[in-house]
């Protein structure tokens, strides 16, 4: 049932919904950390005009944003309602997308054929996590990359994961990056690597000395990017082919 559900989202959402996730990033409170993530993914991948596969999309902003960069790309979703939007979003933003389609990356119809494969935000509503990054694999051309960014460990449990998924009946999965290496070594990906997620400003000082709360920020942060603790969070994963 978790695919119909998933395609059945959006109209569950109902017309308020739509309109959010219509005009995301700007719509939404998290605004500022969705532009600070597409500024870090734009960063992470080869040079335009490099053919660009957009999985689990949504209403096409992503892609929308990585065209005006001047890729190519191929925006993806399961639910139909959401590939409507990214043609009105590529109407809107006066961008061309190489394709919009409707289909499930757990199963893709592509074979050696992209220079990237972006999971933004989506892998972790798959069913089957080794299916969908076997696909990615199957999709890229030799020497391509596959670049995820996931929740890490909590998120199953956290307020609004849990009510997505009793209320609307979509998967909301851990998704670190030690689940993702795995897998993805596990269908061939040859290598890997992690870069970290952005992260909020932290406040240096108000004076010419940072503060005591400034200085334990800075300290939890530094700790944080310990390799063990990272491979818990959420940060990008960057596979090769």
């Amino acid at each position: 049932m978790a695919k119909e559900d998933e395609i059945a989202y959006i109209e569950r959402l109902g017309p308020i919904g739509r309109e959010h996730a219509l005009n995301k990033p700007w719509s939404d409170v998290e605004r500022g950390r969705y532009l600070q993530e597409i500024g870090a993914l734009v960063s992470l991948l080869p040079q335009p005009p490099a053919r660009v596969l957009d999985l689990g999309a949504g209403s096409g902003w992503t892609s929308c944003l990585l065209a005006m960069c001047g890729y190519s790309v191929t925006s993806t979703d399961i639910a139909p309602e959401m590939v409507t939007m990214q043609t009105e979003n590529a109407r809107r933003y006066n961008v061309e997308l190489e394709a919009s389609l409707v289909t499930d990356f757990e199963h893709l119809p592509f074979e050696n054929e992209f220079d990237v494969v972006v999971f933004y935000d989506c892998l972790h509503h798959s069913d089957d996590e080794v299916l969908a990054l076997r696909s990615a694999f199957r999709a890229l051309r030799p020497g391509g990359i596959c670049v995820t960014l996931e929740p890490g460990v909590g998120h199953s449990d956290a307020h609004m994961s849990r009510n997505a998924t009793d209320n609307l009946g979509v998967n909301e999965r851990d998704m670190p990056p030690s689940l993702i290496i795995a897998s993805a070594r596990s269908v061939g990906f040859s290598a890997h690597a992690v870069h970290e997620r952005p992260v909020d400003p932290i406040l240096l000082t108000r004076g010419r000395r940072p503060g005591p709360r400034s200085i334990a920020t800075l300290a939890r942060r530094f700790i944080g990017r310990a390799t063990p603790i990272a491979m818990r969070r959420g940060h990008f994963v960057v596979l090769t082919k």
